[in-house]
Parts: C-alpha cells; structure tokens; sequence
C-alpha cells in the first residue's frame, strides 16, 4: 500500500490533465515564450533561468505538439504529489494520511499551477524533493540525502531564481533549531557545493551580461509588485489551498509545536520563514505554493493520529478524504479549461463576485485573463502568414517580422514553425539577444496591438493587412500591417531602439 497509493496518485494526476483541457484553447502565452528558448539554447534568458528552455527544446525536437507542451506540467505536478503521499507513508501514515495528502494537493491550487508550460510546477516539485530528502535525513542519517537536498535546489536555481528565498528560509530554519548542528556536517557542505556547481553556469552567464536579473527584479516591482498589497497576499494564502486549510494548517502547527513532529521543525520553520520572506518583499502570492505540499503530509499523519481512538473513523475517513475533491468540484470550470470560450462567457454573472473575470487593468471581461491568454495566437500566426505570402517574391529573404510583444513573437513562431517564412523578432526581453540586422531590410510585416501609424512616411507603401477578430481573445485587435521599402532613418531608429534596450539590461549592475 505504501508503494502503490503514490504511484496512483502520480497516475491520475498526470493522465487526468489530458483529459481537463478543451480543444477550443491554444497555449498560454508564456508557453510559447519558453518553447521559443527553446530554439535558442544557452545558460540564461532575461526572463527565467535555462531549464525550462531545456525542456522546450525537447518538445520541439519532439515535434512541438501541444500534447507535448503539457507532458512537462504534468510530469511535475505528478511527481511532487508521488512525493507527498509517499512522505506521509515515511511518517509513519497508513492508507488514510496517504489518500488525504493526496487529494490535497489534487484539490487545492496545484490543479491549476500544473496545467501550464511554465517554470511554477518545477519550482513546487522541486522544494517538496528538498524537504523530503531532508525528513529522509533526519530518519536515516545517510549523506545521499543530503545530496539529494542539494541536487533539488541546484537544480531550482536553474529553473527559477524564487530557489534563492527557499534556501533562506533553509538557513533560517536550520539556525532556529536543534538542526544547526547539521552546519558542522561535511556532506552538508558537500550537498552546498553540488549545488552552487549545478548553478555556477547560469551565474556565470549572469555575470557575463551584467546580472539582468536585476533588471528584471527593478521591472517586476516597478510593473507588478507594486501592487501587491500585504492584506491581498495574505489572504491569497488562504484561498489557494482552502480546501486543505484544515490539513495544513494544524500541519504546521504541530511541525512548529508538537512534539510528535519535533525531529522535522526545520520544516515547519521553512514555510514560516519562506512565506514570510515573500510577504515582506512584495513577492506574487503563488510564489509562496511551493511551502504548501509537504504540509500536507505532516497534516494528514496529524488527522490519522487524532481520529485513532474513535470508533467512527472508519466511516469518517472516506468522507475527509472526498473533502479536498468536493471544493475542486464546485470551481471545475475556473480551474480546468473544459468549457469552450462561449460558455465560460455564459459563467461570468455567476462567478463574477469572486474576480475571476477581472484582469490586470481593473476592468470585467468576457473570459478570465488566463482563458483569454489562451485564444487568437494561431488567428494571428495564419494572418501574418498570408500576409508575408502577399509580399512580392524578390523582398521576401529581406523581410522583418517585428511585434510589440514576446507572446506575439513566440506564437508566431511556434504556429509557423513548419512555413518557409522568417522567424518573428521583438524588442521585448530575450528576444533581443536574437534580433537580426535591419540594414538589408526592404519589408517589415508589423503585429501589433496599438499600432503606430505615423510610422507610415518611413515606407514606399504601407497597409494594414488584417486584424485579430477573436472577440474573446486578450489579443483582439491586434493588427497585422505589411510596410515595403522603409527608410534609412527608420532601419537606424529601430536599430538604437534595440542597442537602448539591450544596454538597460545588460547595464543593470554597472
């Protein structure tokens, strides 16, 4: 039972996502951003460290279909929840604790974190792999479990920079209980070093460009984490794992008091510390998700052992079990993208009250932001396409595909991947690292969603070829125009543009 309960949850959590997806959604436009690093392999992007890159080279060299894009989510998400049911095994939970912390994890916000391309899923499987090599110490002091700790957070530094607030807490923790005595360990120091070695390339690469991250960081709290109000990410902790609150939180509470659980404090101080340390900084509130699932286990061991003595707990036991399942069913369609864009639409005065259908710029929309993020790419790749196909034959080798954004560059890129055109180019983070030379440019097709029109003088000809019409896509209204023939003062202004932009990021830590 101890080996079969994780592996059916790993199962259902993976083969589940096939079929929680409709047809009648396209990828996320972050997702094609990461598979476009993956046509452009190296030790670090502007936005996000190399991993998830690798991961979108292979599901090009794959073929790139969408099937493939969500394999990665779904592996993570699988894994991380293989790791909670099995830790509340190591701690001594029988079937009950195990099918508890399971459906926890499938209930709460991770049925959501794992459905898309993007480096959260690996980040949470990640901190869950830290903390259960850990418990795996404190039960066994072998030193492969100290370097097990340490391969998961090397490896989470080259998936997400988050891992360095992780390995705060860490230390944090370790400082703050009986555990510092773990300071003095060589393999400790081992499993420090392994580590730093698995990261020293990104950090190498870091320096190389003049630490961009930084750049990045000043962007995030001038753009986004500005906004973040303590009260809104506090009370964001209690909405994402809701349906668990009553599992994780005596968890942590008696990782932090109990005695039961005294052995594994480090735990207990981590969440704490880790969560406090985004709070304080600003941090996004799903961030903090990765310090939820090992709290899981503890809180299900802590049921398992509260129910013991009473006789109805047989007939109990199913029904906390269901719990966690019984919220996720109520939010199905803002969790999951079954229903088609028309009916979400249908939703909207029902969940309205909640803010699902608000978006970033305060106002109410047809779809969520999310869902909405999800539509009109492969609209807008098959215009540009037509749109190049207009050109005359003896500009097309010279011609420029630019967009505002890296969603519009990415999507394209990925939708045309098998069409015999250039590929589409931004002066939008990494994509300037690829922005070609502009001298030799004798057409540039622009997709834009707010189009400059007195670029027009700067060309011999200059039309708007088409538009996104997807009335529930966040990019309707983009607009695809052909410009032949520019000029030299508009090749030279796009080209110190893209020198400008480049040098901001680059120069971030001169």
């Amino acid at each position: 039972m101890k080996r079969f309960l994780p592996l059916a949850f790993a199962l259902v959590k993976f083969v589940s996502g096939y079929f929680l997806m409709s047809g009648a959604y396209e990828l996320h436009r972050d997702e094609y951003l990461y598979l476009n690093q993956g046509r452009h392999l190296a030790w670090g992007y502007l936005e996000v460290p190399p991993l998830i890159a690798a991961q979108g080279w292979a599901t090009l060299a794959l073929g790139g279909h969408e099937g493939w894009v969500h394999f990665w989510p779904f592996l993570w998400g699988a894994a991380t929840v293989y790791l909670v049911v099995r830790l509340a095994g190591r701690l001594g939970g029988g079937w009950f604790a195990q099918a508890l912390a399971g459906t926890c994890y499938l209930g709460t916000a991770f049925a959501r974190l794992n459905l898309l391309f993007q480096p959260n899923s690996f980040e949470v499987f990640g901190f869950m792999l830290g903390l259960y090599a850990f418990v795996r110490y404190v039960q066994e002091p072998r030193p492969r479990y100290l370097y097990l700790l340490g391969g998961a957070l090397g490896l989470g530094l080259l998936n997400k920079y988050t891992t360095l607030f992780f390995i705060a807490a860490l230390g944090g923790a370790l400082l703050l209980t009986p555990s510092r005595r773990l300071l003095l360990n060589r393999h400790f120091w081992g499993a420090a070093g392994l580590a730093l070695l698995l990261w020293l390339p990104n950090l190498v690469w870091q320096v190389r460009h003049g630490i961009p991250f930084l750049h990045h960081m000043a962007l995030l709290k001038e753009t986004q984490l500005v906004h973040v109000e303590a009260a809104d990410f506090w009370k964001a902790q209690l909405v994402m794992c809701f349906a668990a609150v009553w599992v994780w939180a005596p968890g942590l509470g008696a990782l932090l008091l109990g005695p039961a659980f005294r052995p594994y404090r480090v735990v207990g101080w981590v969440a704490v510390l880790g969560v406090g340390l985004l709070a304080v900084l600003h941090g996004k509130d799903y961030y903090a998700l990765g310090y939820y699932p090992v709290l899981f286990a503890f809180g299900a061991v802590w049921w398992e052992k509260l129910l013991q003595p009473f006789r109805w707990k047989t007939a109990l036991e199913p029904v906390l079990v269901a719990l966690p399942l019984f919220f996720l069913a109520v939010l199905v369609p803002l969790i999951y993208p079954v229903r088609s864009p028309a009916a979400m639409a249908a939703l909207r005065a029902r969940y309205a009250p909640l803010g699902v259908y608000r978006w970033e710029d305060g106002q109410e929309h047809a779809l969520p932001q999310d869902y909405a993020d999800m539509l009109g790419w492969r609209e807008m790749a098959d215009k540009t396409w037509a749109a190049y196909q207009s050109l005359p034959d003896s500009v097309r080798a010279n011609t420029l595909v630019q967009c505002a954004n890296y969603g519009q560059a990415s999507a394209l890129n990925y939708y045309n991947r098998h069409r015999p055109m250039p590929l589409a180019n931004s002066l939008n983070g990494s994509f300037l690292f690829w922005y070609p030379p502009v001298q030799a440019c004798r057409a540039i097709i622009i997709v834009d969603d707010e189009p400059d029109d007195e670029l027009a003088p700067h060309f011999a000809s200059y039309r708007r070829f088409g538009s996104v019409l997807n009335p529930y896509a966040r990019e309707r209204g983009t607009h695809i125009t052909v410009g032949l023939a520019p000029d030299q003062a508009l090749r030279n202004r796009v080209q110190r543009e893209w020198r400008t932009e480049l040098a901001a990021w680059e120069g971030a830590a001169k």
